[in-house]
């Protein structure tokens, strides 16, 4: 044995010591004693001098014919032949896509040395390494481990040091010849000549117009990454994204995503970030190079120009009167959004709506898809929010929102024009003045003219403003004609108020 002060000593070196064995190029006790060790393994080797340095010894530093005990730990190991080595913690059970050379791939790791020394990890710098696969930005031991993962899959990459810093190491963690172990999640990856792909995930059964650009479309959306992180959900702020299709208000992909869809439809988009928010990312929200997937819900979209739609779902086989301005109608309705929502309904109330159409008492489509109905006749109407609400919306009718409108004609008044209270439907009696003064005492009172009135209307020689309470109208129209006010109409205070030239000739009255 030698005395302690004069040991070989790796720990003062701070140096691993680096050797091939069974080449020859350690002595013949420490070539046999460092057989069948493992990593981490410690061991006592002690050595007789016919198996170290013999009756020789060596560099003045170990006597001739001394025991050479050594006290080894293992940190490494490898062979020349030595490939990467892959083995598979968990994967997804769905994995569409696996990493291929040119792929451009995010991904988290623990990186350690072969005896579990930790060297660096993603997770202490709180983001994804990222980096184009098969290109050399990577040792070449983990642009070959990194190949075939899928999205969420964990891995353990274990690099020998001819693939990974070889003699030289890096830095001060990673000595040099050591083996490197990797324990890998792929967070994210895409390739530069990816493009928008879209998943139906429902389709309606009816569609029979589908988004172009230039509509206005409102729909719901949860975003997340590939990985399955959530970033963003329009459900969570229970009001639609609205937007424009085609005209750059949203992210390239998303824009081109939004074409060719059905109102009901749900897709699910996925992005590559050359589409989305490129290198840069959007904030702390999203980080640089991310693929993003939204699972989206067309609500509804219109177009600017869009008409009232009516369709007819039922009608009478006999239609012979049907609702125009100045008739007062009453109708059934319920009002919905175009994903079935059920706004409104005039079940809700103890009688069918009442409205004069042409007087501006409800929306503007609404009106129009009054018009020209029969009683008993139900009908289907679309509106667009410009024929509606428009974009600042109406309590319980959000903005932007196309409705649908489901009618039914239960009630049909023939009206009068704006500023009459009473109309002619034929000739007036000529002379006037004679057929208003029954009992022909030259005087024709307030009782007198309203059976003369009620008359007309019974017959259908006339017709009384509908919707106001009949004797308040006659009442009117007798002030109207008694001019001098003393209770009693006199032929020279008649006058009749004509109309232009049409046939149909509307008295004052």
């Amino acid at each position: 044995f030698f005395d302690p002060p004069s040991c070989l000593c790796s720990y003062d070196r701070g140096k691993a010591f680096v050797s091939q064995v069974g080449l020859g190029r350690l002595i013949t006790g420490m070539d046999r004693g460092l057989l069948g060790m493992c990593v981490n393994e410690r061991r006592r080797i002690t050595v007789p001098p016919h198996l170290g340095y013999g009756s020789v010894g060596t560099g003045g530093l170990i006597p001739p014919d001394a025991t050479l005990v050594y006290d080894v730990l293992l940190l490494d190991i490898w062979n020349a032949e030595d490939k990467v080595e892959i083995r598979t913690i968990s994967k997804p059970a769905i994995c569409k896509r696996t990493t291929v050379a040119s792929d451009f791939i995010r991904y988290h790791y623990n990186g350690t040395l072969l005896s579990g020394e930790a060297f660096d990890s993603s997770y202490s710098r709180n983001t994804t390494y990222d980096t184009y696969l098969g290109q050399g930005d990577l040792i070449k031991g983990m642009d070959e481990g990194l190949v075939g993962m899928c999205v969420g899959e964990r891995r353990i990459i274990i690099v020998p040091p001819f693939l990974a810093y070889g003699e030289t190491g890096h830095g001060t963690k990673i000595p040099p010849q050591a083996t490197l172990v990797f324990e890998v999640l792929l967070v994210d990856v895409f390739n530069p000549k990816d493009d928008v792909t879209a998943e139906v995930t429902k389709m309606p059964k009816n569609c029979s117009r589908r988004t172009v650009t230039g509509d206005y479309i409102r729909y719901h959306y949860n975003g997340t990454f590939q990985d399955g992180t959530f970033f963003d959900s329009s459900y969570q702020r229970n009001s639609t994204y609205n937007t424009y299709i085609g005209m750059g208000y949203v992210i390239h992909g998303m824009d081109k995503a939004l074409q060719g869809l059905c109102t009901g439809e749900k897709r699910r988009i996925t992005i590559p970030p050359h589409m989305a928010y490129g290198e840069k990312g959007a904030g702390n929200l999203i980080p640089g190079s991310a693929v993003l997937i939204f699972d989206i819900h067309v609500i509804d979209f219109h177009n600017p120009k869009d008409p009232v739609k009516i369709r007819v779902t039922h009608k009478p086989e006999e239609c012979n009167t049907t609702s125009e301005a100045d008739d007062l109608i009453h109708y059934r309705y319920n009002c919905s959004l175009m994903d079935g929502t059920l706004l409104y309904s005039s079940d809700q109330l103890d009688s069918p709506s009442v409205t004069t159409l042409g007087a501006s008492k409800v929306i503007m489509g609404l009106e129009e898809g009054l018009k020209g109905m029969c009683v008993g006749e139900r009908r289907e109407v679309v509106i667009p929010p410009h024929w509606a609400h428009g974009e600042d919306g109406a309590v319980g009718v959000p903005g932007s929102a196309v409705l649908l409108f489901e009618l039914e004609l239960m009630q049909l008044q023939k009206g009068v024009p704006e500023g009459f209270m009473f109309v002619w439907l034929g000739d007036i009696p000529d002379p006037l003045f004679n057929a208003l003064d029954l009992n022909g005492d030259k005087r024709v009172p307030l009782e007198e003219f309203s059976e003369f009135i009620r008359l007309q209307v019974k017959e259908g020689k006339g017709r009384l403003r509908p919707g106001v309470d009949i004797d308040s109208i006659i009442k009117d129209m007798f002030d109207n004609q008694d001019q001098n006010k003393d209770g009693k109409i006199v032929e020279d205070e008649l006058k009749i108020k004509n109309e232009g030239s049409e046939q149909v000739r509307r008295d004052e009255l």
